[in-house]
């Protein structure tokens, strides 16, 4: 049986510090979304007068609701795009033993070196020219296509660790290749298939420069935009962004809590049972 020694002492003080540094920006957050605009004390000091009428403000005057709804629509097209793509794209490339697989594996590796920034003008004037600028086409296209490389990387590394006699018994059983991903691999890539939900759609669901771009002048907008309507260049309205950023991040923790679990297993890449 192990004693609580000092050393253990030691190491729960250094993590309660960590955690406290780690929670004065949530601190700073809660503490200004509560505060009236006429309030300019230091973010630190404690508010002296708390309201809740800011995010009755910061969903009204921003349009929140809407922008939730497109983000969501956003995300959960980008993402499940992604989940059956790069599936089935990593499980083409890791099950090949054609010499054109590793060549083509890290081709698509390429796409996490290149600077998306190169295609801004390129991609703007092609969608432009198709009258596609204020829709969320534009947005899904890139998204898909850029988060794609990362999404084959974890999908191919994951699949390479599953062993393939899983897939030959169900060849046995008469199953073809359709149906061997769909009923013997897919299930076997739920771990990773969590992280790669969570990650691209934190990407999606937070990205602030393409829905700028493409989504500008147009009644659509995601909840980037929806907080960034209330800075502008005479006045910012501290106290309303900080409440409708507390807002925007409710739904980002519902999805990471229901899938903390898969997330934790993807990034230890194992295979159980």
């Amino acid at each position: 049986m192990n004693r609580y020694s000092w050393r253990t002492g030691t190491l729960e003080g250094v993590m309660i510090v960590i955690a406290l540094i780690f929670m004065i920006p949530v601190y700073v957050l809660i503490n200004l979304s509560v505060r009236q605009q006429s309030d300019l004390s230091s973010p630190l000091a404690p508010t002296a007068n708390p309201t809740l009428d800011n995010f009755g403000a910061a969903w009204a005057q921003s349009g929140l609701g809407q922008a939730m709804v497109n983000s969501a629509l956003i995300t959960v097209i980008s993402v499940g795009l992604l989940v059956v793509l790069g599936a089935a794209c990593a499980y083409g490339l890791a099950r090949a033993t054609a010499r054109w697989s590793p060549p083509a594996f890290y081709l698509f590796m390429i796409g996490l070196l290149v600077p998306f920034q190169l295609g801004l003008v390129p991609l703007y004037r092609n969608f432009a020219a198709m009258g596609l600028l204020g829709t969320v086409v534009p947005l899904v296209i890139i998204y898909v296509g850029l988060r794609l490389p990362f999404t084959l990387f974890l999908y191919t590394t994951f699949l390479r660790q599953i062993p393939a006699e899983y897939e030959e018994a169900a060849s046995i059983d008469g199953a073809g290749t359709f149906a061997r991903f769909r009923r013997v691999v897919f299930p076997l890539l739920r771990p990773i298939t969590g992280t790669v939900i969570i990650l691209n759609g934190l990407f999606v669901w937070n990205d602030f420069l393409t829905p700028l771009l493409y989504l500008s002048g147009s009644v659509n907008r995601t909840v980037p935009l929806a907080v960034y309507s209330f800075v502008n260049e005479n006045t910012t309205v501290w106290p309303l962004v900080f409440s409708a950023l507390i807002i925007s991040v409710i739904p980002v923790l519902l999805a990471f809590f229901v899938f903390q679990k898969t997330l934790i297993q993807g990034f230890a890449s194992g295979v159980k049972g």
